[in-house]
């Protein structure tokens, strides 16, 4: 018997038209499973799994949280990739392989605590009228404090004294706000100005007995925080509170943060440096706290209200005694200050040819002279002058570098000045990279043109200050006439790292 056999059933399908067999491509999938790899997106793409962007975190095994080091970074001002720890960039500002920018204005989210259960008062020392760096990790612990227990939401109260310098926007001018304050209070006398310990106790003595204040925090520092605090406490201390003794260089708090909201303060343990700094002493928490730098992460997420207070003058707050009497500032010779604690340093690297201007320059601008270290290799400064990593770290309000190219070691060494100013005839080197206002020129030629306009400036107002003299010593029955040309009274004119500040 024969069965048919349809032809095209055993006909075998030409090379050409089978379908292709599937094959793996091992280094392709191990791409695809490293988070890490450059390649990481292209290999997703590929195998058909990508993503429209790159997965900035995600949660490990262990339950930790990872971070793609390729993602939300930028480039900075030395040519090195940095990662973005404040969120201005991210997977939308990053591709595969490329650098993240930054944004220039960014909203963060505000929030608001309308009823807190209790208060955390912080007196930041506000130098030069801006929060410093200490002043918000400070403010940035008791942000902690505050937000420990949700079921006892509280708020950061801050306390400021004096001029401030508006950097902010309208609302918060000083930027207490994004650094994590729900309430603000200001005492914009102008005794405070200058120095007040008796006045400004007053006042926080009265704020402890109208708001009362769960802790008090303020910086551990020689412009006024640990005066302040250790004033307070010991006036608390004679009042009968137990609690106000303060707790000196404070950098750890040990035990359930949440106890604090609950008005359990004994739960909760205070760390701080004793013996010059050599040991730590824990003890039990207090009310007042003086607290080092780097107590705490400042806050960078998410913009507080900073809502203003209105505050009643107490009278009794204002019957302060005059028992001391401030003189304003002593003048200090400029090359005798430290380094590490100068506000205003005139710099000189490589460049500098002429010295001598140079060392006049700095005399008229009235600055701390510093150096690169190639200028103190080569003898023109001692080496207590070097600045850098391998030198002195500073933190100048306002820093100078005249002819320094910004290798990585002084860039490190200036990282937390407020302002830079960079004179150099290189428009693309690293330090007028990092600078926030560049001068593209000879320096030698600049800063003696600098030196004569100061000069010049000095004279023209000393002229018209003896010409003023004469005038009314000639005209008694006259009324003097007031100039408003601020340099005809050098008592009223702005020093000079107040203009640079400015400029800069």
């Amino acid at each position: 018997m024969t069965i048919p056999v349809d032809p095209q059933a055993t006909e075998h399908p030409h090379p050409s038209e089978r379908e292709p067999l599937p094959r793996r491509d091992p280094r392709l999938e191990q791409q695809a499973r490293n988070r890490l790899h450059p390649q990481h997106l292209s290999a997703l793409q590929a195998l058909g799994r990508g993503a429209a962007t790159p997965q900035e975190r995600w949660m490990g095994p262990k339950g930790v949280m990872r971070r793609n080091p390729h993602v939300g970074h930028f480039i900075a001002a030395n040519g090195r990739k940095r990662i973005d720890r404040s969120g201005r960039s991210g997977p939308a500002a990053a591709g595969a392989g490329q650098a993240a920018v930054v944004a220039k204005a960014r909203v963060l989210p505000l929030v608001e605590i309308a009823s807190p259960a209790f208060l955390i008062a912080v007196v930041p020392d506000m130098t030069g009228g801006r929060l410093s760096s200490h002043d918000r990790d400070v403010l940035g612990l008791a942000r902690q404090i505050a937000d420990a227990d949700p079921a006892h939401l509280g708020a950061v109260l801050a306390v400021t004294f004096g001029t401030l310098r508006e950097e902010g926007d309208a609302a918060d001018s000083v930027g207490l706000g994004a650094a994590g304050a729900d309430r603000w209070l200001h005492f914009a006398d102008s005794v405070h100005d200058g120095y007040a310990p008796l006045a400004q106790l007053a006042e926080l003595e009265a704020i402890d007995t109208r708001l009362a204040p769960r802790l008090w925090l303020l910086p551990e520092s020689r412009t006024g925080g640990g005066e302040r605090g250790r004033r307070l406490g010991a006036r608390l201390l004679c009042q009968g509170d137990a609690l106000a003794r303060p707790s000196g260089n404070v950098y750890q708090l040990e035990g359930e943060l949440a106890a604090i909201g609950r008005g359990e303060l004994a739960e909760v343990n205070v760390t701080g440096r004793s013996g010059n700094g050599q040991q730590d002493l824990t003890r039990p928490l207090t009310r007042i706290l003086l607290c080092e730098a780097e107590c705490a992460e400042p806050v960078e997420d998410v913009r507080h209200a900073a809502l203003p207070l209105e505050w009643e003058a107490d009278s009794t707050a204002r019957a302060i005694p005059d028992v001391i009497e401030d003189l304003g500032p002593v003048a200090v010779d400029p090359s005798a200050i430290a380094l590490g604690e100068a506000e205003f340093i005139l710099s000189a690297g490589n460049g500098i040819r002429d010295w001598d201007g140079f060392h006049r320059a700095a005399s008229l601008l009235g600055a701390t002279e510093g150096a690169s270290r190639v200028a103190v290799d080569d003898g023109f400064m001692p080496r207590a002058r070097q600045v850098g990593a391998t030198g002195t770290w500073v933190t100048a309000r306002v820093y100078v570098a005249v002819g320094i190219s910004g290798a990585i070691q002084h860039l490190q060494g200036i990282q937390r000045c407020d302002k830079v100013v960079a004179i150099n005839l290189d428009g693309g080197c690293d330090m007028v990279k990092r600078a926030d206002l560049s001068v593209i020129g000879d320096a030698g030629a600049i800063l003696a043109s600098l030196c004569q306009q100061l000069e010049a400036e000095r004279g023209a107002g000393g002229d018209a200050q003896a010409a003023g003299g004469a005038s009314a010593a000639g005209q008694s029955s006259t009324a003097p006439t007031m100039s408003s040309n601020p340099s005809s009274n050098p008592s009223s004119s702005p020093s000079s790292a107040t203009l640079a500040a400015d400029a800069a």
